[in-house]
Order: C-alpha cells, then structure tokens, then sequence
C-alpha cells in the first residue's frame, strides 16, 4: 500500500517536471525564458518575454500537468489500487506534481512557481474552492496589476475555503492539511514577489497591451 503512494508521488513529480515555458520558450523564440526577465519559468514571465500566445499556450498545457496528475491518480484508485485511501493519493498527486513544476528534475531543478498547476489540481479535487480561489485571483491581479499578489492571496484563501467547504477529498482533515500545504509552496515560491511588494517595485500588468 504505501509503495502505491510512494508511485504516485514519483509519477506525478515527473509530470509536474515536464517545463512547457522552457521548452516552448526555446523552440518559439530561440532562449530559455529563463534567461529572460524575471528568470521564473511560467506564464507571466512568457507574456513579458517570449509573447501572449506563448503564454496562453503554457498557461493552459501547466493547468492540465495538474488536471492529468489527478486524473492519473483517481484512475490508479478505481482500478488499480482499490484500497488506497482516495483522498490521500489524490493530494499527494496533487502536491507533487506541483512540486516537480517547482523543482523540474528534467531542467535543472530551476522552474515556475506552481500557481497555473495548482489551478489544474484544485478545479479537480475541490471545483467550488477553485472557482472560488481562481476568481478571488482574478479580482485582486485586476485591483493591483500583480499577478503574484493574486496568486499569494488565492494561496492563502484556500486553507481558509477547506474548512468551511467539506465537498470535494475531506477524510479526517487531510483536505485542510493538503490546503496548508499547498499554500505555504505557492507562497514560498513568491518570496521575492512578496519582498518586492513590500518595498513598492514589484512588475506591474499593463493592460493597455
């Protein structure tokens, strides 16, 4: 049994590795966005560096790494794994496959920030927190112009949604747990975003463009 959650771990870090800003950066316009801006390997960063639709295009390939990593995982528990704890193997699909965005073994352990994954996992585990979370983002990146300050308070909303909201993979509170963790990388991953803030010079979207 735990060999089984050890597994889906593995696999869902190994999707969560596959960068598609790297590798679309590269064959789109010759550089690694790496390289390019803000150095991160996501969806903002592709929109300043390489273009919109390079960046609509990652956005939504990072949304389904999250999207495949649960369904690969609600699939090992319906006809491989019957006993496996559901919500148990399903978050840790979902923390994984967030973390290998995050730390992509297949490029150097240099990658995004997770929030597009994070989108694609929470739509599938929990739709109403998603929704919820992915308009609260919207409303505070459409406020301030700044992605990272909607991302970071999306990720902070989300713990919060779990413990009120009790549809979705709740057992024993490993939801709640899932949400406190899922949140605490997201933010983690901003931490320069969040010094930024403070000190008043983090990049501001432009919509006239």
């Amino acid at each position: 049994m735990i060999a089984t959650y050890i597994l889906m771990a593995i696999i869902a870090y190994a999707i969560g590795s596959v960068n598609f800003s790297v590798i679309l950066s590269k064959k789109m316009a010759g550089f690694d966005v790496r390289e390019k801006g803000s150095g991160n390997a996501g969806t903002t960063n592709m929109l300043r560096s390489v273009g919109k639709g390079a960046a609509a295009i990652t956005l939504i390939l990072d949304i389904l790494k999250g999207i495949v990593a649960i369904l690969l995982a609600k699939y090992v528990v319906a006809n491989i794994a019957k006993q496996a704890n559901p919500a148990i193997l399903v978050q840790l699909s979902g923390f994984f496959v967030i973390l290998g965005h995050t730390f992509p073994m297949f490029f150097g352990f240099k990658g995004g920030k997770g929030v597009a994954s994070a989108l694609g996992v929470l739509l599938l585990t929990n739709p109403l927190i998603g929704g919820i979370c992915l308009v609260f983002a919207l409303a505070v990146m459409a406020l301030t112009r700044m992605v990272s300050l909607g991302s970071i308070m999306a990720a902070v909303l989300f713990p919060i949604l779990t413990v009120f909201i009790k549809d979705g993979y709740i057992t024993e509170g490993s939801y709640i747990i899932f949400g406190i963790s899922m949140a605490i990388l997201v933010i983690f991953n901003h931490r320069s975003n969040l010094k930024r803030i403070y000190n008043g010079t983090e990049n501001r979207l432009s919509f006239k463009k």
